[in-house]
């Protein structure tokens, strides 16, 4: 017998609305480094869900129809505020539609217990040779279209190449199979409102240019190699992929501008380069997205992963409230005293205590961080990283319920959520909005309206009517190859 994830035969939807609307309240509060009527709680949980609801990863990463139904009952019965919609967000079924042949499968690759596992190549088999630095500097929709999208797909061809069924089936399920997937989330996010008064608790991607070609072009060894070999080549790549990174956070964000834009940190901490070039490189060409989405009103979910207390004085730089700071294997205290009085910070409750503490011990950590970090408010309660299927499910309650019964403030309030800093909201940094005559393809365009206007000849009709549901559509295959490469 099925049963509605989150309600009771006795629970009203204005009851649930009305619930739904006081944790966003108390959300955006702590976002914007108030003070709520309690701690927010908002875990990244992810293969946890699974082992919640008696799935197993494969399931779960497999068929998102399952993660979406455990991630709802989670929140449901954990009586959480915020979570991800999937928090499993990489859908293996669409992966295996496009062959991407850096992802290990759970129940294929790797055992169906086991969360996807991400394949870095060898150095001397990258995804992008390290001569080729100037093609993707030149026209990088075009470079990752033609060259990358070919070589990390088992399938799709490179132009010039023979084509095939599998080819086009590749291209054909894996772009079908993401919109079926995109358009699931609009759903997803309502029911988690009208099923279990949750929130959800981020909207958009972005991802450091520098990250993007350590992670998914050259491989970390590759970038190791280009940052003594060819920093030159290597800095103007991180600049060229600038304009696209931002335009792909902007247009993925929440409306709303009321939660934030998530932000996966990488191979900017310690120990994985120096803080020459972290200043130099990894910051010079993230500092100025952060900054342009704040000035369009999107606060940036900095997801610090890892390391990355020696760079807290960086990010203090930022304007008052542009970021919520998230913290993983750094010092949550630390992170509070440099970053405390500007913006929000998250996390800080080991993951390995989740998995090999007892609940007492989580408990007396989380009394620390309450009394040492949350005490006048702009902090939100969760695992220091994401939280895969080893944590323990009494150790996630023992952390729920304690900061339910001791993270209430006193004088906090909720009956608004209030307005955003205006601090550094003049930003403007032409390098994120080139035109037409200084780059190849602007953001959004794969072919341009121009190009297609010179294939097509006479127009006996309304011309600008053809161009606008060109532009439209065109902008459907920029989105999916950058979605391949930031999200999947």
């Amino acid at each position: 017998m099925s049963r509605t994830i989150g309600t009771s035969s006795t629970t009203r939807p204005s009851d649930m609305e009305s619930l739904y609307q006081s944790r966003l309240r108390r959300y955006v509060t702590a976002l914007r480094n108030g003070k709520p009527d309690m701690i927010p709680i908002r875990p990244f949980v992810a293969e946890f869900t699974a082992k919640y609801c008696g799935y197993t990863c494969q399931e779960v990463a497999h068929d998102y129809r399952l993660a979406f139904d455990a991630a709802c009952r989670c929140a449901a019965d954990f009586d959480w505020d915020a979570v991800v919609a999937n928090m499993v967000y990489v859908w293996t079924g669409l992966t295996q539609a496009l062959g991407l042949k850096y992802y290990g499968i759970p129940g294929i690759d790797v055992p169906p217990d086991t969360g996807f596992q991400y394949r870095e190549p060898p150095r001397e088999n990258s995804f992008m040779r390290a001569d080729e630095y100037d093609a993707l500097i030149e026209d990088p929709v075009g470079f990752l279209m033609n060259v990358w999208l070919p070589r990390v797909t088992a399938d799709v061809v490179a132009p010039g190449e023979p084509s095939t069924m599998a080819n086009q089936l590749a291209l054909v399920k894996g772009s079908m199979a993401m919109s079926q997937y995109f358009n699931a989330f609009g759903p997803q996010i309502a029911r988690l409102r009208t099923e279990c008064g949750t929130v959800s608790a981020i909207a958009g991607i972005f991802k450091a240019p520098m990250d993007i070609i350590a992670d998914k072009l050259r491989g970390y060894l590759g970038l190791v190699e280009d940052l003594f070999e060819r920093r030159d080549k290597l800095v103007a790549a991180c600049e060229a992929l600038m304009p696209h990174l931002y335009y792909v956070a902007r247009a993925t964000a929440d409306p709303a501008k009321l939660v934030p834009i998530g932000y996966w940190m990488h191979r900017g901490g310690v120990p994985f380069v120096s803080p020459e070039i972290f200043q130099n490189i990894y910051w010079a060409t993230v500092k100025p997205i952060v900054q342009q989405l704040w000035a369009d009103g999107h606060q940036t979910m900095f997801y610090a992963e890892g390391k990355w207390d020696h760079h807290l004085a960086s990010f203090a730089e930022l304007p008052e409230g542009s970021i919520l700071y998230h913290v993983d294997q750094g010092d949550v205290f630390k992170a509070h005293e440099v970053l405390g009085h500007k913006f929000c910070l998250s996390g800080g409750i080991p993951n390995a205590m989740l998995t090999h503490g007892s609940p007492t011990e989580v408990r007396e950590y989380c009394r620390r961080v309450i009394d040492g970090v949350a005490r006048d408010g702009g902090y939100i309660m969760d695992a220091g990283a994401i939280v895969q299927n080893d944590a323990k499910i009494e150790n996630i309650r023992a952390m729920t319920d304690f900061t339910r019964e001791h993270g209430v403030y006193s004088s906090g309030c909720s009956d608004a959520i209030p307005e955003p800093s205006a601090d550094g909201r003049d930003f403007t940094d032409a390098r994120l909005h080139p035109s037409a005559e200084q780059v190849r393809r602007v953001p959004g365009v794969c072919q341009p309206w121009e190009e297609k206007r010179r294939e097509l000849g006479a127009i006996q009709g309304d011309e600008p009517l053809c161009r606008r549901i060109w532009e439209e559509t065109d902008s459907l295959a920029y989105h999916f190859l950058f979605q391949v490469l930031l999200s999947f």
